[in-house]
């Protein structure tokens, strides 16, 4: 019999290399070769499952060929889910900071394997049921308030951000955005763009903000329970509203069909975005009577997203499947988000 060919180890991670760096900083955790693959659904940063064949591991690490350290910093992923493990909020057990190049050409952490689903799209979510799907969003707004509720302080995220002038800042910053992804006309973006420069809501107490929260972000337990949230790396110290606001865009529903970009919100039993609000005011205590800015900038934000993949897309620098087809939607998210501000 001709023995099975091992699998080939995913580009940016060397199987050996880490095992023999895993084998200087946390001796035996491993007990043999380490085999590994990428995990498919990441925005930006890499993510790996790794193997010895008895236990698992998760690597995460920069893009290949990433260039700006500071947008993919795993030091402060790390530091994040490091401070808020032991909290009420579910993360991962983190186990190792490596910022040493040499050993996987960039800096990566690993972090414990947490078994779960991410449900990506309003078909994968149908499969739970109306009953089922209903409690695992709502635990996920039960996990925002308590994300929020964490003391930045007491967990020692003091100086995490700068909360401070946070949404004029970030709407500049995706103003500027726009401006290097300007490659056609789009009606309404201006305007759009304007009208919440206008009309800056005075934000609440600062809190530690995920930046990107929704549920294919988390890991759904096989009980419906929200058993980790992932993907730190927009995460700071700023207004906690706009982790509301994006998970109220992401639980609208576009009103399209076929779209290269989905929402979980067609799933039946899925609670409709006036419900979360509701439930995240009452457990939270905040006031939650200007969230139309922030669905509207979270509407902005991912219009902004959009044009800048459909304007590299036409370029030549993106491909894939439904990229030709972005370029459609970002007049959808320009009008939901000028409906969404007229109507608060």
């Amino acid at each position: 019999m001709t023995p099975a060919t091992p699998a080939a180890a995913p580009r940016g991670l060397d199987p050996d290399r880490l095992r023999a760096h895993l084998e200087r900083v946390r001796p035996g955790l491993t007990g043999g070769p380490l085999t590994a693959r990428l995990i498919e659904g990441g925005r930006s940063n890499l993510t790996y499952e790794v193997t010895d064949g008895s236990a698992r591991w998760v690597v995460r690490r920069p893009p290949l060929g990433h260039v700006l350290a500071t947008a993919h910093d795993m030091g402060r992923e790390h530091r994040v889910i490091a401070a808020l493990h032991g909290t009420a909020v579910p993360v991962p057990a983190p186990l190792l900071l490596c910022e040493d190049d040499s050993v996987l050409g960039a800096p990566f952490y690993v972090m414990e394997f947490v078994e779960g689903v991410p449900y990506r799209t309003a078909g994968q979510l149908a499969a739970l049921g109306p009953e089922r799907t209903r409690q695992a969003v709502l635990g996920l707004v039960d996990t925002l308030v308590e994300l929020h509720a964490v003391d930045p302080a007491a967990v020692g995220l003091a100086d995490f951000g700068r909360p401070e002038g946070f949404l004029d800042r970030q709407l500049r910053r995706w103003g500027k955005q726009l401006a290097a992804s300007r490659g056609r006309e789009l009606a309404g973006i201006d305007e759009l763009h304007g009208a919440l420069g206008r009309a800056l809501p005075h934000s609440p107490a600062p809190a530690v903000v995920h930046g990107d929260f929704r549920l294919d972000n988390v890991l759904i337990g096989a009980d419906d329970s929200i058993r980790a949230v992932l993907d730190w790396e927009m995460s700071t110290l700023g207004d906690p509203l706009t982790d509301l606001g994006l998970l109220a865009m992401y639980s609208s529903d576009l009103g399209l069909t076929d779209s290269p970009v989905s929402t979980t919100s067609g799933a039946p039993g899925h609670p409709a975005p006036a419900e979360l609000i509701e439930r995240y005011a009452a457990r939270s205590g905040r006031d939650t009577g200007e969230i139309s800015w922030y669905t509207a900038f979270a509407w902005f934000k991912l219009a902004v997203i959009l044009e800048g993949i459909h304007y590299r897309f036409t370029l030549g620098q993106t491909v894939g499947a439904g990229f030709d087809r972005i370029g459609e939607l970002v007049p959808v998210f320009i009008a939901h988000g000028l409906t969404t501000l007229q109507e608060g």
